[in-house]
Parts: C-alpha cells; structure tokens; sequence
C-alpha cells in the first residue's frame, strides 16, 4: 500500500505503513552514500530540539495549542526512541543536514496526525515544515541536534577512557622491575622499564579523557534561534531563549546561546 506525497517539485509514491515522507523518499533516491543510518543519540537529540521549539512556539502564541501539543508528544516519542527505525536517511547527504531536518519534521508531522486522528499525509492539517519547522532552519536545528549528541556521549566515552587509563597505570605498577628494550623507527635501541611504557600509556589516555571534557563547553554554546544565516529572520528572541533554557532543563547541559548567532552558523 502507498499514498501519494507532494511537494514543490511534484509526486512521489511513499509507502502507506511509514512515518516518514516525501522529503525522505527523495534523500534516500539522492544519496545512497555510506548505506549508514543515524546515531540513536543524534535521532534522540533531534527529537529534544523539536519538541523544545514546538513548546516555545506554543508560548510565544505562534503555534495553535492543539497542534503544538501533537507536535510535543510526537517529539517526545522520538527522543524516546520509539521511531528510530523510520530514519533511514544517510548520514552524509548533500547540504548541511537538510534531508536529516526534513526526516524528522516528516515523521513528528505524521505521528502528530495520528495523535490527533488524522491520517498520515494530511500535511494541510499539521505540515513538516509550517508546524514542525516553525521557526527553525535546518542550518540552526542540526548544529544544535550535533552538539546535545556529543555532548551526552563524550560523558561515557571520558571515563572509558580514564578506566583504560586507570588499567594502564596498574600494569605500570606491576610491570615497574621488568628491563626491555625500547625501540625507535621500528628497531631496538636502548633499555627502559616495561611499567615506564605503560606510565606512559597512562598519562596519554588520561590527558584525551581531559580534553574530552573541556571540549564540553564549547559544545555547550547553540546556535537555535539563529535561523538560516544567523539573523533569526522569522524567529522571535522570546521564542529561541524559551527553546534553549527547555533543552537546557531537559538534557541536563549548560547549554547556552550563542552571542553572535551569525559566527556560529
């Protein structure tokens, strides 16, 4: 079964049974690249960013209250993970995320028709991007969608890495009376003790891990508000501080604007 999507540059067959529309159907066409699909944490991201807008639209009274709420439940089942298998666009795609924007409008769309008992397609009653979009650019949502994902990975990998480093420093321990010989351009040149090498080990596994975490905080400056180019054209400032002090409160990082919305972008 399908149904018929149109859009801007015409129609296209889109399988009846998806959450996902005419948009993705073209990206998948355009860019068969990696045959990879999204990080779970980029899809939860994602899902955080546009439920935060649908919620700050709503108070700055740009989005009708029965939309917005379908829009922010919708959301919020993506962030939860229940629809990352209709994301099945490729990472890398031409522009800037664009195909990766348009997947998950199209999906937040669909599932917000169906909360609110239409059926999916029905774009002149919740629209991907009139509704979803609202407010947003792709050029704004995916840099921000980027740095909340990273941001809650880099926690896990930090202390990864500082558990190997903690294992290393154990062997050096273990291995500090153990004479070898150190070697340089691949030959053997002059003693060393086997726990000096796993010191070292050590110290290097542990400075990543630090460097790691002080790449948090420049992770933690967004550009959401910032629109296309970084002027926030159709993006009221009420409405863009609203959406980041929600993604604030909800993930849990010190997230913040960015003071020249055009640098970040």
């Amino acid at each position: 079964m399908e149904r018929i999507e149109k859009d801007s540059l015409g129609s296209l067959p889109v399988p009846a049974e998806v959450y996902y529309g005419i948009q993705t159907v073209r990206a998948l066409n355009n860019f068969p690249i990696t045959g990879h699909k999204l990080q779970p944490a980029m899809i939860r991201a994602l899902g955080l960013v546009k439920k935060a807008c649908a919620q700050a639209n709503m108070e700055a009274g740009l989005l009708a209250e029965d939309i917005g709420r379908a829009v922010v439940q919708a959301a919020d089942e993506v962030a939860a993970g229940r629809f990352n298998d209709q994301f099945p666009v490729d990472p890398i795609q031409g522009g800037a995320g664009t195909s990766i924007n348009m997947n998950a409008n199209e999906v937040i769309a669909n599932r917000a028709l169906e909360i609110l008992g239409r059926p999916r397609g029905r774009y002149d009653v919740v629209h991907p991007n009139t509704h979803v979009n609202m407010s947003q650019s792709t050029n704004d949502v995916i840099p921000t969608a980027f740095r909340i994902a990273l941001l809650d990975m880099l926690g896990p990998a930090a202390d990864a890495l500082e558990g190997l480093a903690a294992s290393f420093a154990r062997k050096a321990d273990e291995f500090a009376g153990i004479l070898k010989v150190g070697r340089t351009h691949l030959q053997d040149a002059v003693p060393m003790y086997l726990g000096q090498e796993f010191g070292a080990y050590a110290r290097v596994t542990r400075r990543h891990a630090e460097r790691l975490r002080a790449a948090s905080a420049a992770l933690a400056v967004v550009n959401l508000g910032a629109t296309a180019v970084g002027t926030g054209l159709n993006a009221p400032p009420e409405y863009a501080r609203r959406a980041v002090e929600l993604l604030r409160e909800w993930t849990g990082h010190p997230l913040e604007q960015a003071e020249d919305l055009v640098d970040a972008t």
